[in-house]
């Protein structure tokens, strides 16, 4: 069984047991959360997308830790002016271990 859910506005398949990076939730280490924005559904014998029947359907997570990605580099620059920038940035995650899909 696996389900395809929105997080921090990208889509993710995961399966009970799976450890998945999301963005940044507001939630502690060992905290349950639920992700309830459900696209896609799928069991052994079936599969549901239709909105209507995803409703009440939701992934319930645990939070196994807070962190922040590799550090990456922006750098910006105009040729013959002069001008050149140096920025870095560190996007922040939650990591989550899928416990139950719950229809």
């Amino acid at each position: 069984m696996y389900a395809v859910v929105t997080a921090g506005g990208k889509q993710l398949r995961v399966s009970p047991g799976d450890v998945v990076r999301v963005e940044k939730i507001d939630a502690l280490i060992g905290d349950t959360v639920e992700l309830d924005k459900v696209c896609l559904l799928a069991s052994d014998d079936a599969l549901v997308v239709d909105p209507e029947s995803l409703r009440g359907a939701k992934v319930v997570c645990e939070v196994l830790r807070q962190g922040r990605r590799k550090k990456i580099r922006v750098f910006k620059m105009k040729r013959r002016k002069k001008y050149a920038r140096t920025q870095g940035h560190r996007q922040p995650y939650t990591e989550l271990r899928v416990r139950d899909i719950a229809m």
